[in-house]
């Protein structure tokens, strides 16, 4: 029917892509003029003025101060309402669940830490989840029903076929049949699940190293290690949801591990995971190995062999580089990316002398020769893309002014 709302074409449709690239734009440059965003819209004073106008009503926009250090009165400046919609993410582990909440600019508002020590959770995980994420939702001074929308990343992936949680056996309490069911009576907003190396991948996509690349591998190496793809400008998942868990890679240099599922483990776990390296340091005979949780203990090795000059901490890097270099050359032999990126502490810590010698050994063991980078994302990379994640859906949702 000639008319109906949401026709290709329709004054309304055309109104309302011209608001969601002016909000775009206010997302991308702060405070801007009404001059400023007909300029860079292309539209003229007046359809800017209407633009403005609409957005300020439906509590999009606010204005906010005033140009100055120009001849004349300052002309209005415009920004996105920071209370126009909030979401949270959640970053689950064995040891702990980070929540935080961000308004709808992407400034973090709230956070708050739950612990979750133990094999047995002392708690149901839905206690643990509406606890941590209330916490955040507290200390930004909300209320749950303010949250637009929730995304938790966890190890592992939900099967998309069965609803159960895969390759994430030391998770605890996370395997139940109906844990989704049960979270989505428990929460008043949409929930989404994700890989946590694949929202790090997300975070470094929108805010860090591989900004403007459409194909790329981000490899992740902290409790786990692990791998996210992304293709074509999107995550690439898999049938079940568990593209990227390298992990369970059979490579040189270690016993081949039959039933990984059952073991959580396998052959580049083995030979370039976190636990390997205190391991790696005590066989070359490196003394002061942390006592620390072995994901920690292995950042600050790697970290000291960085930066320290000895012949044992060269050959540990060294060591660890060449391992590092023999499970992504199989990745680079099969999806040929354009860049990788090295997430997670136990590679950031080696930052570019870690990354210097990957890239070396990768192009004496790959064909294809990838740019390597050392992510820009440190702090909570996966919480960071998780936000960033439940942000991106809720900015559709919240700027279709055509509904």
């Amino acid at each position: 029917m000639a008319g109906t709302a949401g026709t290709p074409g329709t004054p309304r449709v055309l109104r309302a892509m011209n608001d969601r690239a002016a909000l775009d734009l206010l997302l991308e440059h702060g405070p801007l003029s009404r001059t400023r965003i007909g300029k860079l819209t292309g539209l003229s004073k007046p359809t800017a003025s209407q633009l403005l106008a609409r957005l300020e009503s439906a509590g999009l926009v606010l204005a906010t101060g005033t140009t100055e250090g120009r001849p004349g009165p300052g002309a209005q400046l415009y920004e996105v309402n920071p209370a126009a919609a909030y979401a949270a993410g959640l970053d689950v582990t064995p040891e702990r669940i980070l929540a935080a909440v961000a308004d709808v600019t992407g400034r973090t508002v709230g956070s708050y830490e739950l612990p979750t020590p133990g094999r047995r959770p002392a708690q149901p995980v839905v206690r643990q989840v509406t606890d941590a994420l209330d916490g955040a939702v507290k200390a930004a001074g909300l209320a749950r029903d303010d949250v637009h929308r929730l995304v938790i990343g966890t190890p592992g992936a939900f099967d998309p076929n069965t609803g159960r949680l895969r390759y994430a056996s030391h998770l605890p309490g996370w395997h139940t049949p109906a844990l989704l069911d049960e979270l989505a009576a428990a929460l008043p907003m949409p929930v989404e699940y994700e890989n946590d190396v694949n929202l790090a991948a997300v975070a470094e996509q929108r805010l860090g190293a591989a900004r403007g690349h459409e194909d790329f591998v981000l490899l992740w190496n902290e409790g786990g290690l692990g791998a996210a793809l992304i293709l074509g400008g999107r995550l690439h998942r898999g049938w079940t949801g568990g593209a990227g868990e390298v992990g369970f890679l059979p490579v040189p240099g270690t016993p081949l591990v039959r039933q990984v599922a059952k073991a959580n483990s396998g052959g580049y776990q083995e030979l370039a995971g976190s636990q390997a390296i205190p391991r790696l340091a005590r066989e070359l005979g490196i003394s002061n190995i942390p006592s620390t949780p072995y994901a920690e203990a292995a950042a600050a090795l790697v970290e000291r062999a960085a930066t320290e000059d000895t012949v044992l901490h060269r050959l540990l890097l060294q060591t660890y580089a060449t391992r590092l270099a023999t499970g992504l050359a199989s990745l680079v032999s099969v999806l040929d990316p354009e860049l990788i990126v090295l997430s997670g502490a136990s590679l950031t810590s080696g930052g570019e002398v870690l990354r210097a010698l990957v890239q070396s050994e990768l192009e004496e063991l790959a064909a294809a020769r990838p740019k390597l980078v050392v992510g820009d994302v440190r702090e909570h990379p996966v919480l960071r893309g998780a936000l960033e994640s439940a942000l991106a859906t809720t900015r559709d949702e919240v700027f279709d002014t055509a509904r």
